[in-house]
């Protein structure tokens, strides 16, 4: 495959046999599918050089459907900036035979300050440094300002007030002027994806399976996406605090249904975190697996021609993010833990032990049925740390405010 330095696409050189024609169609296609790279500036930092976000576009910019993917915005996660690279060589072929239909944008390193970020030898890309921020909460929630704008000017048909929705969108983003860097990130981030058909920000957890967050109007929208990259949890949520950015793509779109009831607002933005694995996690096969699975979904959704062939089998039910139990630690000391990653457990069942060297041992229960899906992959313990989850079916009466971890 090509480096993707070079984003022009390939275009095979004529050969015998009638070569020549199909490398001038071939040619004609290329042309009818563009593809190119783009730098957005972020603002300067007060004691740094200015950074950039490097985009990667393929198709025609405006085109239908519209994707936008994109990877690292923990910038300690790592499998999703390799999935996305392969990805994006993947797609490179595919629009220099003109198969791409939509408009598919790509970003795969989205948090070029996380990267920046090293402490004792170690990268720290989860939280801004100097704030403590979440680089994944505090989006720009669109809908206020959106409401305002198009009250009055929605009516009978869903495709016009779709369009109607995302010009408001643009516009309350042009308005804003973000302050600093990491507000300079979360808008320009923003901006690229407000408008896509489909968000799906890449993610991965300590130690986990693949899983992924949406919101219930998306479910069971979703499922093929659930499906294509092997999830084995799906949690779903309306608004789970915290602004996070699938949500502030997608959650718009079902708070303004609820705020206009008499006309048609669908759910015109289908935004998913991808939890692909566990942060380190970066096996060749599993990344060339996983771009494989997304080039199929982004078939599936019309945005790139060609078949996916056969749905894989969807290997979990989808359940209520208020479900999902987070094991939490009660006292100090190395976490021992009794279940796998995977395994079913029954409410109940001790799925962990807390162990005082010097002292007492704390048996840690499930509260719910469910499959543990996630670990840390430190197991240290202090009293209040989240070590592992649950998928369970049923909401728990703790499961309430932010539900996220932080």
């Amino acid at each position: 495959m090509q480096d993707m330095q070079d984003m022009t696409p390939a275009i095979d050189a004529a050969g015998p046999g009638g070569a020549a024609e199909t490398g001038a169609a071939d040619s004609a296609a290329a042309a009818a599918s563009p593809v190119s790279r783009e730098t957005v500036p972020l603002p300067a930092p007060a004691d740094g050089p200015a950074r950039s976000l490097t985009v990667l576009r393929f198709g025609t910019p405006g085109a239908r459907p519209k994707a936008y993917l994109q990877a690292g915005l923990h910038a300690d996660e790592l499998p999703g900036m390799l999935v996305l690279r392969e990805l994006a060589q993947l797609l490179q072929e595919e629009a220099a035979r003109g198969r791409i239909t939509g408009e598919i944008v790509v970003v795969p390193v989205a948090n070029p300050i996380g990267l920046g970020q090293r402490s004792y030898n170690q990268l720290q890309g989860r939280y801004e440094a100097e704030s403590g921020e979440n680089f994944n909460r505090g989006y720009p929630d669109l809908a206020p300002d959106v409401r305002t704008a198009v009250a009055g000017r929605l009516g009978a048909d869903p495709a016009a007030n779709v369009a109607e929705i995302r010009a408001a969108m643009g516009a309350a983003l042009d308005a804003m002027a973000p302050q600093g860097e990491v507000d300079g990130l979360r808008h320009a981030l923003l901006r690229l994806a407000h408008d896509a058909d489909l968000v799906l920000d890449l993610h991965a957890d300590n130690e986990a399976l693949v899983h992924l967050y949406t919101g219930p109007a998306l479910w069971p929208a979703a499922a093929d996406l659930a499906a294509e990259i092997d999830a084995r949890a799906v949690l779903l949520c309306d608004l789970s605090g915290g602004n996070p950015f699938d949500e502030a793509c997608s959650a718009p779109w079902w708070v303004l249904a609820e705020a206009f009831p008499d006309v048609p607002v669908p759910p015109a933005c289908l935004a998913a975190t991808v939890e692909l694995r566990s942060n380190n996690q970066v096996e060749e096969r599993l990344i060339g697996d996983d771009a494989r699975a997304l080039l199929n979904v982004l078939r599936r959704r019309g945005l790139v021609a060609g078949a996916a062939g056969s749905l894989p089998r969807l290997l979990c039910e989808a359940t209520p993010l208020d479900a999902m139990q987070q094991l939490v630690a009660p006292v100090e000391g190395i976490v021992v833990y009794l279940a796998r990653l995977g395994d079913q457990v029954r409410e109940g069942e001790v799925v962990a032990r807390i162990v005082d060297p010097i002292g007492d041992s704390t048996e840690i229960a499930a509260r719910t049925d469910g499959i543990l899906f996630a670990r840390h992959d430190q197991p240290y313990a202090w009293r209040g740390k989240v070590i592992g989850k649950i998928a369970g079916p049923t909401p728990l009466p703790e499961r309430t405010g932010k539900l996220l971890s932080d």
